[in-house]
C-alpha cells in the first residue's frame, strides 16, 4: 500500500451525487410536471398530509376507543425494599444521595419509597426518603433503626 498524501485525497467513487435539479425543461427528464405525475393532491403545491392521515378514512387513532384518565401530576417513586439495604454498615445514615451512588436507586424520580419486601439484617441503620409503608417503618424499627420523611 502506497503512502496516502493530502493532495490525493478523493471522495470514494459513486459517494458524491449531484442533486436533482427539477422542473427544468422537457430534455432535463425531471422537466414540466417535476417528477410528481399528473394531477392528484401529492402534485400540488404544499399537498402533504399530516401524520396518521387516512385519506379521509377515521384515522386509527381516533377510531382507538380512549379509557380511563392520566393524572398529569402523578409522581412516580423509586422504589426500594428492605432486603436493599443489607449491602450497608449497621449504624449507616441512608440518604437518597447515599442510594444513587452505591448503585440501589438509578434514577430518583419524585423520591425514594422503601417497602417491607425481604428481610433486614443490618442493624440500627437511619434512613430518610420521601416515603415509607408502615410495614418497613415497623422493619426497620424491629431492627434498631429510625425512618425519616425528607
Amino acid at each position: 500500500m502506497h503512502d496516502l498524501k493530502l493532495h490525493e485525497l478523493q471522495p470514494t467513487v459513486g459517494s458524491r451525487h449531484p442533486r436533482k435539479r427539477v422542473g427544468r425543461g422537457t430534455s432535463s427528464g425531471t422537466g414540466k410536471t417535476a417528477g410528481k405525475g399528473t394531477k392528484g393532491q401529492l402534485a400540488r403545491q404544499g399537498g402533504k398530509t399530516r401524520l396518521g392521515f387516512e385519506g379521509g378514512q377515521m384515522p386509527l387513532f381516533r377510531r382507538m376507543p380512549k379509557r380511563g384518565f392520566n393524572n398529569i401530576n402523578r409522581k412516580e417513586y423509586a422504589v426500594i425494599n428492605l432486603q436493599d439495604l443489607n449491602r450497608f454498615n449497621d449504624g449507616t445514615e441512608i440518604t437518597p444521595a447515599l442510594l444513587v451512588e452505591s448503585g440501589v436507586v438509578k434514577k430518583q424520580l419524585a423520591g425514594i419509597k422503601l417497602l417491607a419486601k425481604g428481610e433486614l439484617t443490618a442493624k440500627s441503620l437511619h434512613i430518610k426518603v420521601a416515603k415509607f409503608s408502615p410495614a418497613a417503618k415497623e422493619a426497620v424499627e424491629a431492627a434498631g433503626g429510625s425512618v425519616e420523611v425528607i
